[in-house]
């Protein structure tokens, strides 16, 4: 979601859905709430907020596609082969298949409503104090996992790197099974710590510093752990979530209502009153993530199929990424010139799907493009044990 209004800070705002796989879809669709006195910003702070939210969201998008690049990798290889920060199950990439995609904008719709409801019938008070609680656990192990490549890389050699592992099991002898399995290190502990930090300081404070480095660490997570499977998937799921959002944006007052009342880190914000007020500004232009994780995913796939294709040519994923900054530019464009809230998929599903398409038909590479397919965890161990199977009969 773009939003072009200015809302004040102790108000609720966030965006309209939680889903299973992103935690939310989009925010898309929220409008200001009414102020007495309302914040008239300048042209420098609108400039520099919407240039702000315009970056932030390219970085989860950039970094989060090379990022599932090595994921995919960790797939072909098997888990317990691929040595980089995925040796439990749940930093596996999670395959979304064309019936997940079908399925994904229906689930979404539920999920709205489902909200809408419980935030008419029940405290709002109450309902964002559990999911303060929720979001602090995801937002702590999400940026743990974010900062975990960095701190591969900085922490001193001289420090121990001890192993750990956490197990819990149910039953014994023969019947026992496993519940939780999850190895980590001096190095994971230390991103635990750092970003259990930047969690009570949400927690607390519900700062827009802290929001904003959860919402980087759930989008980055999104896009690197979330894998179409091919792109005709991706067509049918941004297709699917195109209409969701027009539908629920100018159809209903739904998306705007739980909007003004969800309070968590699924946007990105930024003050427009920064210059005037520093870090205690109080007037945001924000940013859904559901409009950061949808189109990077599809750009992150178009960068796993430039892979493939092993020319040493990054094509797709440029011009993909190059769409979205696009579709984003023109979302905010209109946004600021008829001063109401723009559903942004309206806008980057075309770009971002057309743009890569029309490449794909004057490099004459239409097909090869739509019959690349990625198989998932299980079938990739399936492939594994059956080459294994095959190497010890010969």
């Amino acid at each position: 979601m773009s939003e072009a209004e200015q809302v004040p800070a102790s108000a609720s705002e966030a965006a309209a859905a939680v889903l299973d796989a992103l935690n939310a879809t989009d925010s898309n669709g929220t409008e200001a709430l009414n102020a007495t006195a309302k914040f008239v910003a300048t042209t420098e702070g609108t400039a520099l907020a919407y240039g702000s939210l315009v970056f932030m969201a390219l970085l989860p998008i950039f970094f989060g596609a090379l990022r599932s690049v090595n994921c995919s990798k960790s797939k072909e290889l098997g888990e317990n082969d691929y040595d980089s920060g995925f040796r439990n199950a749940g930093d596996m990439p999670e395959t979304i298949t064309s019936r997940d995609a079908a399925r994904f904008p229906i689930i979404a719709s539920c999920t709205l409503f489902g909200l809408y409801l419980f935030f008419k019938i029940f405290s709002q008070e109450y309902i964002n104090l559990l999911l303060s609680v929720y979001f602090f656990v995801l937002g702590v192990l999400a940026l743990s996992h974010t900062m975990s490549p960095l701190m591969c890389r900085i922490f001193p050699a001289s420090v121990p790197n001890k192993q750990f592992q956490l197990l819990f099991t149910q039953g014994s002898g023969e019947s026992k099974e496993e519940i939780v399995n999850y190895e980590f290190d001096t190095k994971n502990l230390v991103c635990l710590l750092i970003s259990s930090v930047v969690g009570v300081w949400y927690l607390l404070k519900k700062h827009w510093i802290a929001n904003n480095l959860f919402g980087l660490a759930f989008a980055l997570n999104g896009v690197e752990l979330l894998h179409l499977n091919n792109v005709s998937t991706g067509c049918i799921l941004l297709g699917g979530l195109f209409v969701y959002d027009v539908f629920w944006v100018f159809g209903t007052n739904v998306m705007v209502t739980v909007a003004k009342s969800f309070e968590a880190p699924i946007k990105l914000v930024f003050p427009q009153d920064l210059l005037e007020r520093g870090l205690e500004a109080s007037n945001f232009a924000m940013l859904g993530l559901g409009d950061i994780v949808i189109p990077g995913i599809f750009i992150a796939l178009l960068l796993r199929f430039d892979v493939s294709l092993k020319k040493n040519s990054r094509t797709y994923f440029y011009s993909s990424f190059l769409a979205y900054i696009f579709g984003l530019g023109l979302t905010i464009f209109v946004m600021h010139t008829f001063k109401h809230a723009q559903p942004a998929l309206l806008y980057l599903v075309p770009a971002c799907v057309g743009f890569p398409v029309i490449v794909a038909l004057f490099k004459g590479e239409l097909t090869e493009m739509f019959r690349y397919e990625e198989s998932s965890p299980e079938e990739a161990g399936a492939k594994e044990d059956s080459s294994e199977s095959e190497k010890k009969d010969q």
